[in-house]
């Protein structure tokens, strides 16, 4: 559940099976859930770094991460 900063309300984004167990359409990762809320606060999620155990660590991973643009339109 988002709310605030830019994020429409009211909105299902994907759906799960029918036990609500798997997703199955527009699964996201957390790493693109974590973009998403970055950039509703005005953040870079690709410079954006805090530092953890001595080493400057992307809260987004170092994997390619995406904000999910369909919650902002």
């Amino acid at each position: 559940v988002l709310a605030g900063g830019g994020i429409r309300g009211g909105v299902t984004y994907g759906a799960t099976d029918d036990f609500g167990y798997n997703a199955v359409e527009n699964v996201v990762h957390v790493r693109d859930l974590h973009a998403t809320m970055l950039h509703s606060l005005g953040i870079d999620h690709n410079r954006f770094s805090v530092e953890y155990q001595g080493l400057d660590t992307k809260l987004t991973g170092v994997e390619p991460a995406t904000p999910i643009q369909a919650l902002f339109t």
